[in-house]
């Protein structure tokens, strides 16, 4: 666990100050997020002098030498076998036998793909890379503008960091020491939630403009033979997480079950070969590559900021401008737009957890509905510009201009700050289980 908390807060001086500003130049300068990170922390701990640099390559090993870190690269490995046995397509299919009857009907099953997608993979660029590919040109097909398709297709990706099992989720709990499975298990009222609000928002805005109106009528056969062949599809998410709420097997053990399920049925159904195999661990491995390295050099640069009491300064500052709750959370939820908009979650995540952290105990905000709270806001920063990773995912797909993309995606991030709120201010969303 990476936060401990200190019992006394003391002023942030200008080595610290310093540190963070080289930190904000380096990423104004495109350098990578992780050798920013990495520069910052060495500066930082060699002014501060609180922890020492020989002490840094361990630093850098230990933080990665986690347990519940295997997780990652496996449920990434499973979405790229979705994708690869075509089980991805069978959960398109439930989900539009599911809703196409519906007027807005091709659109909200694209929605809900997304969120099956989730429950398996726990990644939004799996999902919005995957999904996209999919849909995009049978949205286009049924009336929706280039633009708006992949605005819907990014927004519903998004529940891949909020529908567990999230790799967020693993991450935030290991920074915290909170049980992964636990915060899978408060995840889903308020993943569902997003889900369903992009839902709505996508209906509202096809019944003002008119973009489709299928008019199909529901046919239960048609939606009795699309479970029928994705059965195994739809089986992989309860066997994660049913495994897991039974105790049967921890989350890190669930990701190596998906991806055993995954690639047994692919081999099956033939649909997956063995030739494959190679390709798919190589093409997880350079995602994983881009989310561990950024864990490694994140979490000295936090531990720095956790023994200088920035935490604990933060906490002093925000109580200076005010008492009350409400504009607390308010202010912490400001601070995740903004640091969703210009970073990626993983670093989001280690810096700025165990700084708010603080806060949120506090303010008597309960530790998983902070996690959950956190998490969900930090999702609004996929569909936000400049660094919205969802945008430049689905550019990459369609083409289409990634601010027209985000302009399009705006209602949809009001949508899900509407959700954000309501996690704030009413605890049982995620803490119904308790």
């Amino acid at each position: 666990m990476l936060y401990q908390p200190m019992e006394t807060a003391l002023e942030i001086g200008p080595d610290v100050t310093l540190s963070l500003l080289l930190l904000a130049a380096l990423f104004l300068l495109a350098v990578p997020v992780w050798v920013s990170l990495g520069i910052s922390a060495l500066v930082m701990l060699w002014l501060t002098d609180v922890l020492p640099l020989s002490l840094l390559g361990e630093s850098l090993f230990s933080g990665v030498d986690h347990y519940a870190l295997i997780a990652i690269p496996l449920y990434l490995l499973t979405g790229d076998a979705l994708v690869r046995t075509g089980l991805s397509k069978q959960l398109l299919d439930v989900a539009e036998a599911t809703m196409g009857s519906l007027r807005s009907g091709m659109g909200t099953s694209t929605v809900l793909g997304c969120g099956f997608f989730s429950s398996i993979s726990g990644s939004d660029a799996a999902g919005c890379a995957a999904v996209g590919r999919m849909t995009y040109s049978r949205l286009v097909e049924k009336g929706y503008p280039r633009a708006y398709a992949s605005a819907l297709v990014a927004s519903g990706a998004c529940t891949g960091i909020l529908i567990p099992p999230s790799i967020a989720y693993i991450i935030i709990g290991m920074i915290l020491g909170i049980s992964a499975a636990s915060l899978f298990l408060a995840a889903i009222v308020p993943g569902i939630l997003v889900l369903i609000a992009i839902m709505i928002t996508n209906v509202a805005l096809n019944r003002i403009h008119g973009y489709e109106d299928s008019g199909a009528p529901f046919s239960f056969r048609r939606w009795r033979l699309a479970v029928w062949e994705g059965k195994f599809a739809l089986a992989i998410p309860f066997i994660i997480l049913g495994g897991i709420y039974s105790g049967i097997f921890t989350p890190t053990e669930a990701a190596a079950v998906a991806v055993l399920v995954t690639l047994i049925v692919g081999f099956a159904q033939r649909t997956l070969r063995f030739a494959d195999i190679p390709e798919m661990l190589w093409s997880s491995a350079k995602v994983n590559g881009i989310i561990v390295p950024i864990i490694a050099v994140a979490l000295p640069l936090a531990q720095a900021l956790t023994l200088v009491h920035v935490p604990q300064g933060f906490a002093g500052l925000i109580r200076s401008l005010t008492d009350d709750p409400t504009y607390i959370i308010l202010l912490m939820l400001a601070v995740f737009i903004v640091a969703g908009a210009v970073m990626e979650a993983t670093p989001n995540i280690v810096i700025l957890a165990p700084i708010m952290f603080p806060l949120a105990q506090e303010i008597g905000m309960n530790d998983i509905q902070f996690c959950i709270f956190m998490i969900t806001a930090l999702g609004v920063g996929f569909i936000t510009p400049p660094l919205g990773l969802n945008l430049f995912v689905i550019s990459s797909v369609t083409g289409d201009p990634i601010l027209s993309v985000a302009a399009r995606a705006l209602p949809y991030v009001i949508a899900i700050l509407i959700v954000v709120l309501l996690i704030a201010f009413v605890p049982a969303l995620s803490l119904w289980w308790i």
